[in-house]
C-alpha cells in the first residue's frame, strides 16, 4: 500500500491530507528516512511520525467570550451561535470569532484543527451548531456530514407568498458575475439540494422551514433567490425593493439580516452511537418580525415564540417532494 494510505489505516484519528502534508514536510520517516506519499509499504518497516499542529492552529489565540451552550460532554459541544458572530477567522475577521471563543472555552481545543468546528453558519445566520472535542469525534462528524446523515433544519421569512411544498434540487456555484457571491449554475457547480416547507402565509411574506441535504455555501440564500422568494433581509441575495407595506418594511429592516436561523440539528453522537437532536429558539429579532407580520395579515394573534420554534400550524398542505417537478414547477412556477 501507499505510504499515505498506511497512515490513514493506522492513525484514524488524524485526516488523510492532515498525514499527507506530514510526509511531505519531512515529518515521517520509514526506517529512518524521509519518503514520499506514494512510496510503496510491503511490510515490516519501521514508520515514525512527528505530530504537528497546524500553522492554522498557530494562527489563532483564545478570546473569552459569552457562548450559549446547548449541550456539552467529552465528545462533543452543541451550541446556538448568535447572529453576526463570525465562525471562523479569515480576512477582515482574524479576531473576535466563535472558533477564538471555543478556545478560551476549552484550551484544548488547540490540538483539534478548527477547533473543533466541523460546519459553519453564515455571520448573520443564527442558530445550531456542533463542535468536536477530539480528533476522533471530529473525523466522526465530517464522515457523517459526507454521508449526508446529519439533519439540518432552518426556520426562515422569504419575500412573496411560496405557493406549495417541494425540492429544490440544483447545481451551486461561484457567481460567474460576481466571484464573491454563490449562484444557481447549469456547469461546474457542486450538487445542492434544499427541502422547503410552508408554515405560514402573510401579506407579503412567506414563513418557511428548509431541510438540507447538502451543505453547500450559501445554499439556502441561493435556493430561495433562485425560486423567486428571496429571504427577507438578505443583503446579498435579497430584493430590497420588495413591495410590501410600510410597516413590513421598517420590520424586515429593523432585523438588519437575513431571516435566516438554524433551529434543529440531529447526528449520532461519536462516542455513543446515539442519535441525538437538539433545538434553538427562535431569536428575539426573527419573533418580532413574525410577529408584525402575521398581525399585518390578519390572523388570530401574535405568534408566541414557542410556537415559532416548535410545530407551526401548517398552512401550506401535506409535503409530497414527488408530487412536484423542480425545474418547472418549483424553480419558475
Amino acid at each position: 500500500m501507499r505510504l499515505d494510505a498506511v497512515l490513514a489505516k493506522l492513525l484514524s484519528d488524524y485526516s488523510r491530507n492532515r498525514l499527507t502534508a506530514w510526509i511531505k514536510e519531512g515529518a515521517v520517516t520509514v526506517n529512518g528516512k524521509t519518503a514520499q506519499p506514494k512510496d510503496k509499504m510491503i511490510g515490516s518497516e519501521y514508520i515514525a511520525v512527528t505530530a504537528r499542529p497546524s500553522a492554522e492552529n498557530l494562527a489563532f489565540t483564545p478570546e473569552p467570550m459569552d457562548l450559549d451552550i446547548i449541550y456539552e460532554d467529552a465528545s462533543v459541544m452543541v451550541l446556538n451561535k448568535p447572529a453576526g458572530l463570525v465562525v471562523h477567522p479569515a480576512a477582515g475577521n482574524w479576531t473576535g470569532t466563535l472558533l477564538n471563543g471555543l478556545l478560551a472555552h476549552c484550551p484544548g481545543l488547540a490540538q483539534i484543527p478548527r477547533a473543533g468546528i466541523v460546519h459553519r453558519l453564515d455571520k448573520d445566520t443564527s442558530g445550531l451548531m456542533v463542535a468536536a472535542k477530539t480528533l476522533s469525534a471530529q473525523n466522526h462528524l465530517v464522515r457523517q456530514l459526507q454521508a449526508r446523515t446529519v439533519k439540518r433544519i432552518y426556520r426562515a421569512v422569504a419575500n412573496g407568498i411560496v405557493p406549495f411544498d417541494g425540492k429544490i434540487d440544483t447545481l451551486i456555484g461561484r457567481d460567474p458575475h460576481n466571484r464573491l457571491k454563490m449562484a444557481v449554475v447549469k456547469f461546474g457547480g457542486k450538487p445542492a439540494v434544499t427541502h422547503v416547507k410552508v408554515l405560514e402565509r402573510y401579506a407579503a411574506h412567506s414563513y418557511i422551514e428548509c431541510s438540507l441535504e447538502t451543505g453547500r455555501t450559501h445554499q439556502i440564500r441561493v435556493h430561495m433567490r433562485e425560486a423567486g422568494h428571496p429571504l427577507a433581509g438578505d443583503p446579498v441575495y435579497g430584493n430590497l425593493r420588495h413591495p410590501c407595506s410600510d410597516t413590513a418594511k421598517a420590520a424586515v429592516k429593523g432585523l438588519a439580516r437575513q431571516a435566516l436561523h438554524a433551529y434543529r440539528l440531529s447526528f449520532e453522537h461519536p462516542a455513543t452511537g446515539e442519535t441525538v437532536s437538539f433545538e434553538a429558539p427562535i431569536p428575539q429579532d426573527m419573533y418580532r418580525l413574525l410577529s408584525v407580520l402575521r398581525l399585518e395579515a390578519g390572523l388570530d394573534s401574535p405568534l408566541s415564540r414557542e410556537a415559532a420554534w416548535q410545530e407551526t400550524p401548517d398552512s401550506g398542505g401535506d409535503w409530497n417532494e414527488d408530487d412536484y417537478d423542480v425545474e418547472t414547477v418549483y424553480l419558475h412556477g
